[in-house]
């Protein structure tokens, strides 16, 4: 006879360790199982300091997918980091503490029509998750009793080459110093801040702890059970891939993340009916927006070669000596760019927008985050690995930070143990394309026509076949450059979006005691790194699935 819960967790990520942490510690009598499909990373020595996070990838704390060949990028491929261990991604991932910009929520609440997943509903829940790192200074905005330990980089005293002569370039270019970019308004020049604890990675399940709840590792599901209960059906537990079934009374609740989730929903007959007959799954939910929606941050990786490599300014340098530099990820700033109006509403109407409704477009009528732009002061990286790491280059990023560019995620078969198809269909708007193009292009200027700029940097180091680029670059050779040295900081999410496949208390619409809790749910994206976004999201769904 199978084992008997309250409450299954599929996944023990961050939104799954946050839900069954919670769920525990409001009502210790409640007994819970989360599963989980990697195993415990603890111990494994790379995971807490914050440069290794590059070093995890591709082992066997990641799930290894790969997209498909990108159309609108010259066919590539691109490798799609995921955490496959106690924690999720928050075992592998860069760690950024970064909320968004308040209107990204607000347009979340509008297009639900529910005020609970706007900025000012979810705001209680960025404070209960937060251990912010101030001081105590802003406690309408931040939280200080949280399970989240936070540092910035002027809070870890690290005091890099390049900190303020970069900051000087932007201000150059228009670009304000915001003293706060987790206020909810978050354009300008803002410092970096990371969950991190004395400069160590910050798991999930190090800080909600797992301890009197069930946790098995190694255990990877391959659908939910679901029961025809008279008109109703209703999730009654899960079926691992060897067979063995676990079941709950109250709730299952799905945690596995924006590339599993929806596999797991298809595997269990909720998805598109055409994905479900063509791998021969029997249909119970026809929800037809399963795997769809799919959103993610894409960009631009380039490197540029140093003026004066002897400053210490880059990891691998002799002079880069400062113990305090490994207390983080080297970088200082997160810029975050506005886009001309005038010329997004062209793009948008090129993508199909109406003309006489652009000027109403959530992306035009007031200021938005559209784009950030980073220095990281480390050379070397996988998506270039002939730039060496001794110190003598640079990389920078830009990315789309709201972008319109929608991809799917698919079965590759009804094998629970096959990875899904993922088509992230990145470039694929002229919206996005704009934006990424804008925000290259006052890159490449605060960098090569700033006196500060000049003297940070000597040139670009492109990939072979790329034209090089200046503040005048024709649309086509920054394209080129996005085919060949792109960037993706991974974070997937709307593939079982809310008001589509769950309702908003993030209930799989027609399937009792089923819900969702990780990033799949958010319909729309948000302007940064999305860790943030899921711990707060798995707060508030604690609260729902109790009052439920």
């Amino acid at each position: 006879m199978s084992e008997v819960y309250d409450y299954i967790v599929v996944g023990a990520g961050i939104g799954g360790t946050v839900v069954a942490s919670r769920l525990h510690e409001r009502d210790p009598n409640l007994k819970i199982l989360i599963l989980e499909a990697g195993q415990d990373a603890t111990n494994n020595p790379l995971v807490p300091t914050p440069l290794t996070a590059v070093l995890l990838q591709r082992t066997e704390v990641d799930w290894n997918y790969e997209t498909v060949p990108q159309k609108h990028l010259d066919g590539c491929r691109i490798p799609l980091p995921s955490g496959k261990a106690v924690g999720g991604s928050s075992v592998i991932n860069w760690g950024v503490w970064t909320r968004g910009d308040a209107q990204d929520y607000d347009d979340w609440a509008a297009l639900v029509g529910d005020q609970r997943w706007s900025y000012q509903g979810l705001l209680p829940y960025f404070r209960k998750t937060e251990h912010y790192h101030d001081g105590g200074k802003s406690v309408e905005t931040h939280g200080y009793d949280g399970p989240v330990p936070t540092a910035s980089v002027s809070s870890s005293r690290r005091n890099y080459v390049f900190r303020e002569p970069l900051k000087a370039a932007w201000a150059k270019n228009g670009v304000e110093y915001n003293p706060d970019g987790n206020s909810g308004s978050q354009l300008g020049l803002a410092e970096v801040v990371e969950a991190r604890k004395d400069g160590s990675r910050v798991i999930s399940s190090s800080v909600y702890p797992l301890t009197d709840v069930e946790l098995l590792t190694d255990k990877l599901v391959s659908r939910i059970i679901i029961e025809s209960q008279g008109t109703k059906k209703v999730a009654t537990g899960v079926e691992l891939v060897d067979g063995t079934v676990y079941h709950a009374k109250q709730e299952v609740i799905l945690s596995a993340g924006a590339l599993q989730t929806p596999k797991i929903l298809m595997l269990s007959g909720i998805g598109p009916a055409e994905q479900l007959q063509r791998h021969g799954i029997n249909q119970i939910v026809d929800s037809p927006e399963v795997g769809k929606n799919h959103w993610d941050h894409f960009g631009l990786r380039t490197h540029w070669k140093l003026k004066n490599p002897g400053l210490g300014a880059s990891l691998g340098s002799p002079e880069w000596k400062d113990p305090a530099f490994m207390m983080g990820n080297p970088i200082d700033w997160f810029v975050s760019i506005d886009a001309p109006s005038e010329e997004l509403a062209a793009a948008l109407v090129a993508d199909g927008v109406p003309a006489a409704e652009v000027k109403h477009h959530s992306l035009i009528k007031t200021p938005r985050c559209h784009s950030w732009s980073i220095m990281q002061y480390v050379g070397m990286s996988l998506a270039n690995p002939v730039i060496p790491m001794d110190g003598s280059h640079v990389q920078t990023g830009v990315l789309c930070t709201l972008p319109t560019s929608r991809g799917t995620v698919t079965l590759a078969s009804a094998d629970p143990s096959a990875k899904p198809i993922v088509d992230p269909n990145y470039y694929s708007t002229e919206a996005d394309r704009y934006r990424i193009r804008q925000a290259a292009r006052l890159l490449l200027k605060v960098l090569t026509e700033t006196s500060e700029g000049q003297d940070m940097v000597a040139h670009l180091a492109l990939p072979d076949g790329c034209a090089d680029l200046s503040p005048n670059s024709v649309d086509e050779d920054i394209d080129g450059v996005a085919q060949r040295a792109n960037m993706t900081i991974h974070h997937h999410a709307g593939t079982a979006s809310m008001g589509k496949v769950v309702d908003n208390e993030l209930k799989v619409k027609g399937v009792e005691q089923l819900r969702v809790v990780d990033a799949s749910v958010i319909p729309s994206p948000i302007s940064c790194p999305i860790q943030v976004a899921v711990y707060a999201l798995a707060e508030q769904a604690v609260d729902m699935i109790l009052k439920s």
